[in-house]
């Protein structure tokens, strides 16, 4: 018993005995969960077994620390113990804050990735960045709020100022916080992906580079970029030509000369539509050529078919009007053009 008459040897042999204790019931229960999760189909749980392990070890060893200051009467001064406590305490809630940040970093993150697998979306990760950061600085308030607590700070007051603060700096980032939640809506309500063909008016159209946390980018036909701030992005009407579904129509206009068979007509352009690349023939796609009007120089008609992804609709706009224009020249049918006649009297 006399080598145990130093309290600090005493105090020395209970922290190592209870740090070993704690390894051991720690490294017990490890090994255990590892053959749990062997068993599972998903490789989350090793990861966070693996990721935890040192933040959980950590938080042993100032446990066994804080028990054994609180069981051995080292001689020291009440305030120098108080402050040796806040500080194993403040290291203690530290180290419980990044452990669950870590846990909750790799739940979301796993949980996003399946989400989207599942639903087959071309989703901006925008959203999910906006919530990790939303979430982390939480975690971080909260983990703050605590340490100050322990250190005697007073919270409420405190509270109450940040709250001050906070609607402050709500006011002043209002616009920003208005393109930020309407970026997020946008990607929610799937009105626009990246890739998607828009036309938002008669000289704003164009691709979707990147539906980002502020502002949306789109491509123009001219390669030039557009940046749109969400908030008019989400408040504009917007005519998206990827949605419903990528397939295409097209219709292209032509006239032919009074005098020409009809159904000689509809039937040398419908032939020709059904051999433009990428055409869709399906029963509920079926192309068709129909005769709408008897204008002053013209039979006017109009040729109605599907490509399968709007994408390649411009080439057969171009493919189907050489077509049309060929096929009725060798035909001998006539294709009109303006004209004026002008009869002078004697």
């Amino acid at each position: 018993m006399s080598f145990f008459s130093n309290p600090f040897v005493e105090a020395f042999v209970l922290f190592f005995i209870l740090f070993l204790v704690f390894r051991i019931v720690f490294f017990i229960l490890e090994k255990i969960l590892l053959k749990i999760t062997l068993k599972t189909k998903t490789n989350l749980d090793d990861i966070i077994l693996k990721e935890s392990s040192a933040p959980i070890n950590l938080l042993l060893l100032f446990v066994a620390l804080r028990v054994t200051l609180g069981q051995i009467n080292l001689g020291i001064s009440v305030g120098v113990l108080d402050m040796f406590n806040k500080l194993i305490l403040t290291v203690i809630v530290l180290s419980i804050g990044y452990l669950i940040y870590v846990i909750s970093d790799l739940v979301l993150g796993r949980a996003f990735k399946k989400f989207v697998a599942r639903t087959e979306s071309k989703l901006d990760d925008s959203l999910f960045t906006l919530v990790h950061s939303v979430l982390k600085i939480a975690l971080v308030i909260l983990v703050l709020l605590y340490v100050l607590s322990v250190w005697g700070v007073e919270i409420l007051p405190l509270m109450g100022a940040l709250g001050i603060a906070g609607l402050a700096v709500a006011l002043a980032l209002q616009p920003v916080l208005a393109n930020i939640f309407s970026g997020a809506s946008m990607i929610l309500d799937k009105s626009v992906s990246k890739g998607d063909l828009v036309y938002l008016d008669a000289h704003t159209k164009g691709k979707i580079l990147k539906v980002g946390m502020r502002s949306t980018r789109i491509l123009t036909f001219d390669n030039e970029l557009i940046i749109v701030p969400n908030s008019k992005l989400a408040e504009s009407t917007i005519q998206n030509v990827a949605l419903p579904e990528l397939i295409s129509r097209v219709v292209i206009p032509f006239g032919v000369a009074y005098g020409s068979d009809i159904e000689k007509v509809k039937k040398i352009v419908l032939k020709e539509v059904k051999t433009v690349k990428n055409v869709v023939l399906d029963e509920d796609r079926e192309p068709r050529v129909r005769f709408l009007k008897m204008a002053d120089s013209s039979l006017n008609f109009k040729a109605y078919f599907y490509v399968d992804t709007y994408e390649e609709r411009f080439n057969a706009i171009d493919e189907i009007n050489t077509k049309i224009y060929n096929s009725l020249n060798k035909a001998g049918i006539e294709i009109p053009f303006p004209q004026v006649d002008i009869h002078l009297k004697k």
